[in-house]
């Protein structure tokens, strides 16, 4: 048997295991006063699964990381086949949803770019501020920043930076915003599993998984929407980003970077050997 088989035997093991037990532990429910936080099994793997790859520990290898990022692409693959799949016999109700579909894409560029970029820039980043705030910094816009900044570039620094948090923290940040806010009784369940649909998959699910604790009587609308919502961020996002997000977040960087930007350590080192 090759190691690259025993690699990936051993990350299917883990993998079982760790859906058992969190399946053993099963939802959660903490009334912080405001509203409910629901903890389900998706929170649970995802801190396990942190705590068990943290390299201190060693118990799991580069290579294993890298085996277990192969996989997770062609999970995710079957997760947007799912969607589709489901999305398929309810087509009549998601064209009467269509223009809040696409009004939803406004929401994504205030944030990400309006909020997002001053922000950035305040904290003292440059160039890599364009790649992060550009958008949410998913696979399909990682992919955009690479191929027209390049690999090494401080914009693919920037969105790569994002990505990672997003993949660390996102899912539990979703998970309790959602339980938050489906609690409130603000918002109604269809809007707030509008809103879950993020580009990612893994966040999506997370707060999906809590609002339908929330709502059981609208489970089955809430994963619906969610992803149809989901879909459209993946296809008409890409394309919104191309053409609408990166130019316009290029165009406000080169305006506010020389008002509110910080000079870091590095510029102004290279400014002084460039006046030397």
């Amino acid at each position: 048997m090759t190691e690259g088989r025993v690699n990936v035997f051993k990350l299917h093991f883990l993998v079982l295991i760790l859906v058992a037990l969190t399946e053993f532990i099963g939802t959660k429910k903490i009334n912080i006063g405001i509203g409910v936080i629901a903890l389900f099994p998706m929170l649970y793997a995802l801190v396990l699964g942190g705590v068990i790859s943290w390299p201190s520990f060693k118990f799991l290898k580069e290579k294993d990381m890298n085996v277990a990022a192969n996989i997770l692409g062609v999970s995710f693959l079957l997760f947007v086949c799912k969607l589709g799949a489901n999305i398929g016999p309810e087509l009549p109700k998601l064209w009467g949803a269509g223009v809040s579909l696409l009004v939803q894409e406004v929401g994504h560029i205030v944030g990400t770019i309006i909020l997002g970029l001053p922000v950035a820039l305040l904290l003292g980043l440059k160039r890599e501020s364009i790649g992060a705030t550009y958008s949410l910094d998913r696979e399909p816009n990682l992919a955009i920043i690479v191929d027209k900044f390049g690999a090494s570039s401080p914009e693919a620094r920037g969105a790569l930076g994002v990505y990672i948090c997003g993949t660390l923290f996102g899912a539990i940040f979703m998970s309790l915003l959602a339980s938050i806010l489906g609690s409130s009784g603000l918002f109604h369940p269809i809007s707030l599993a509008m809103g879950a649909a993020v580009g990612s998959g893994s966040m999506m699910a997370a707060a999906t998984g809590s609002l339908a604790v929330i709502f059981p009587e609208a489970q089955q609308d809430i994963a619906f929407y969610s992803g149809a919502a989901n879909l459209m961020m993946s296809i008409i996002g890409t394309y919104v980003c191309i053409f609408v997000s990166l130019p316009l977040t290029q165009r406000l960087y080169a305006w506010l970077e020389p008002i509110i930007g910080r000079k870091n350590a590095s510029a102004e080192t290279e400014g002084g050997q460039r006046s030397a």
